[in-house]
């Protein structure tokens, strides 16, 4: 039997290497628009977050963000995305 190989990808803020379906997906869209893509679909630049919020802040400390997209990143959008992951932490099932 063949072996299903995981997709691993590194999260910005913890900067580990985690399994592709634990991480969130953070997209620049072509039309240079920031946001969380739930499905992993969407076409555009994106970058891996794990759902937690002090990931987050490590990776905007870091500019981590801002480097993965190549455009500085607006205060609104960060705290968009952090009340975003706070609601997508939350274990599937409750």
């Amino acid at each position: 039997m063949k072996v299903k190989k995981i997709p691993m990808r590194m999260c910005l803020g913890c900067q580990e290497m985690k399994p592709k379906k634990e991480l969130v997906r953070v997209v620049r869209t072509p039309e240079n628009l920031i946001d969380i893509d739930p499905g992993g679909k969407m076409s555009g630049r994106g970058a891996y977050i794990c759902p937690r919020e002090e990931c987050l802040n490590k990776a905007i400390k870091a500019k981590r963000l801002e480097k993965a997209f190549q455009q500085p990143v607006p205060t609104e959008i960060v705290a968009r995305l952090k009340e975003r992951l706070v609601t997508h932490s939350v274990p599937k099932g409750l």
